[in-house]
């Protein structure tokens, strides 16, 4: 990556990831990551985080090319997590007089991962304070939980400027074609989503500020437009379906639960509603998790398996769970053979789930689709459609 401008102040120094396959251990990521990182300038210089460790020397030659002979006076650090901090110690040793800004978590935490004097090298912020770097002030908003708890934004607010740390970011790499809404929401709903109260409680701090520029510890630099960004986030945060739509979610052994699946899906396309059917078995988890989130209803299907339901539908409904789904009508297609008790433990398994409407119809397929189950699934279609 070149050293980019962000503004007469900023300049982007990060790097791209291409060899990453799974972010995270668990996050596929077909377009790479990118690490945002930044430089801003006053009369005195700040680096806005670091790196993963494996772009270290690769960093610190951006940091040194943006920079052209100058050194760095400070490293703030927003969030420790270790694709924004594995690269510290590199920098401390790269730029032995540099200070670093962070809060007092943050260094708690930084003490956990490197064996230099943090200490002797630590200049503490809270919520709320500034810190002048002579003709650019940098402003700190507390973000915990959003989503570690020693998460903190940045603003210069006489550029409209926010350092937002993991929030607003997406998969993908720094100029990277794919849609921002799509991997953003996916990013979100899987790294983040769990903690909806926070994000809300950081938005409410933000709200009075005049935002034009949003620079993410991922994804790309925003600007223009940002109340879509900015709506979207409240949306995901509140828990609410980002648009009306049926996400139809299977797994199927012998293709019997997907013939159910595939006629629901035709007749509530005749009937006008938008659709996503996803093979769970088969399809990205995270993104089959995020769609739930995207649409306003769900419909479960899936076979009684070993007295339980299908690994694959366990999994999807424990992620969503331990995301707090909610606010939303779900369905549900069930296939025994014998003893059908997979509506039973799905129901059960969303039991705890805020404002979730349940359907009336219930599909209940013994072994094939018979003429009985057309009709239920008919009827599941009016209902849905209603």
């Amino acid at each position: 990556m070149a050293v980019i401008d962000i503004s007469k102040n900023v300049k982007y120094v990060g790097v791209d990831d291409v060899q990453i396959d799974l972010f995270e251990g668990q996050y596929a990521v077909p377009d790479g990551m990118c690490y945002n990182s930044y430089v801003v300038f006053g009369s005195k210089i700040a680096v806005m985080d670091s790196v993963d460790k494996r772009f270290s020397a690769e960093w610190i030659g951006n940091i040194k090319a943006a920079l052209n002979g100058k050194t760095p006076d400070y490293l703030v650090v927003q969030h420790m997590e270790p694709d924004h901090s594995s690269s510290i110690s590199a920098f401390v040793e790269a730029f032995p007089s540099a200070e670093i800004i962070a809060n007092q978590r943050t260094f708690i935490i930084m003490k956990n991962f490197f064996s230099f004097d943090v200490d002797k090298k630590s200049v503490v912020v809270a919520d709320g304070d500034s810190f002048d770097l002579g003709g650019v002030k940098l402003s700190f908003v507390t973000a915990p939980m959003v989503h570690w708890p020693e998460v903190m934004f940045t603003l210069i607010a006489d550029e409209g400027i926010l350092f937002s740390a993991d929030a607003f970011g997406k998969f993908g790499v720094f100029n990277s074609k794919t849609e921002w809404k799509d991997e953003a929401r996916r990013y979100y709903i899987g790294i983040v989503g769990k903690y909806g109260a926070q994000v809300q409680s950081v938005l409410k701090k933000l709200v009075s500020e005049n935002i034009q520029t949003i620079c993410p510890l991922h994804g790309p630099v925003l600007s223009g437009g940002l109340e879509t960004y900015l709506g979207l986030y409240d949306t995901w945060s509140k828990y609410l379906p980002e648009e009306d739509g049926v996400l139809i979610a299977y797994t199927s052994i012998y293709g019997n639960t997907a013939a159910a699946v595939k006629l629901l899906d035709a007749e509530l396309q005749k009937r006008g509603r938008k659709t996503r059917v996803v093979d769970l078995a088969r399809c990205d988890w995270a993104e089959a998790v995020a769609q739930a989130f995207r649409f306003s209803e769900t419909v479960f299907a899936t076979t009684t398996y070993n007295g339980d339901i299908f690994p694959y539908m366990r999994h999807f409904i424990k992620h969503l769970t331990e995301r707090f789904y909610q606010n939303r009508k779900v369905a549900f297609i069930e296939n025994g053979s014998w003893a059908p008790v997979a509506a039973k433990i799905m129901a059960g398994m969303l039991a705890d789930c805020n404002n979730l409407g349940f359907a009336k119809t219930t599909v209940t397929v013994r072994s094939a689709l018979h003429p009985v189950n057309e009709a239920e699934i008919l009827a599941l279609a009016e209902e849905l459609s209603d």
